[in-house]
């Protein structure tokens, strides 16, 4: 028993000594190991987009766009690939964003079509609106028209 009181490592022995490596790897300051995380219940989900769209529309929403009036435009810009484009009303307003599962006919909209549209209220907020109901009523002359199924006239 007098053995173990006569330890070889006294208490100030143990404040000097190394830390172990799993410990030393944790609290060294060039660490370049990412941290150990639970994986995310969303992740390989994927997130809804906040654009709205004829399919997220509220039937409440959809019938008012429906009752009112329509507007004449000109086409400022589409991107197919992104899904959505602007226009620019004939009466002077601000740009109106417009969204491809909103817009009727077979031709993809190109810059200088004139369009006619039904306007719709941008949720949350309903403080800005999106055109809806979008029909091309003259092509701009003298540009590549292509149509949803990939076929490509010149107008």
């Amino acid at each position: 028993m007098a053995s173990q009181s006569t330890s070889p490592q006294s208490p100030t022995s143990s404040l000097s000594a190394p830390l172990s490596p799993s410990s030393a790897a944790l609290h060294t300051p060039d660490d370049t190991r990412l941290s150990e995380r639970s994986p995310s219940p969303m992740r390989g989900f994927l997130i809804p987009s906040p654009l709205p769209t004829r399919r997220t529309r509220t039937k409440s929403a959809t019938a008012r766009a429906a009752e009112g009036p329509v507007y004449k435009g000109t086409c400022k810009c589409f991107s197919r690939s992104k899904g959505h484009g602007f226009i620019i009303p004939a009466d002077g307003r601000a740009e109106i964003f417009v969204h491809i599962s909103d817009i009727e006919g077979e031709y993809v909209p190109v810059e200088g079509d004139e369009v006619s549209y039904k306007v719709c209220s941008i949720p949350p907020k309903n403080e800005k609106i999106q055109a809806v109901e979008v029909v091309i009523t003259h092509q701009a002359p003298g540009t590549k028209h292509e149509t949803w199924s990939g076929h490509v006239s010149l107008e």
